[in-house]
């Protein structure tokens, strides 16, 4: 028959039991990371050593591409239609409105809307 006694003498053990396994289950999944980020780091490195020892990323010789042909990001800027003129004035590119944004200042409708 269970005591008050044994009662607390087992679920302290319990507690200790899960304290020590949390301790441990801690410990080796920070060495884990440890040896993941030093593997990590020494791969880092040996790329850079490859990079300096084949002098740099093009390493075909020739001067860095200045084009913007398969680059998107650069080619979104040179739009050959655009819908708007460019601003001449400092005023009128402050005041100007992209092509989402609304002309006209949105407003709800007044009124009971449940009817």
């Amino acid at each position: 028959m269970n005591t008050v006694k044994s009662f607390w003498l087992g679920w302290g053990s319990l507690c200790v039991a899960g304290g020590g396994a949390y301790y441990f289950a801690k410990k080796q999944i920070n060495s884990d990371r440890q040896a993941k980020l030093i593997a990590q780091r020494e791969k880092m490195r040996q790329i850079q050593e490859l990079e300096v020892e084949q002098g740099g990323i093009n390493a075909n010789g020739g001067p860095a591409r200045t084009d913007s042909t398969g680059s998107p990001s650069q080619e979104a800027s040179s739009d050959p239609a655009p819908t708007r003129h460019a601003p001449a004035t400092e005023s009128q590119r402050v005041g100007e409105k992209s092509k989402y944004e609304s002309t006209t200042v949105y407003r709800s409708p007044k009124g009971d809307r449940f009817s």
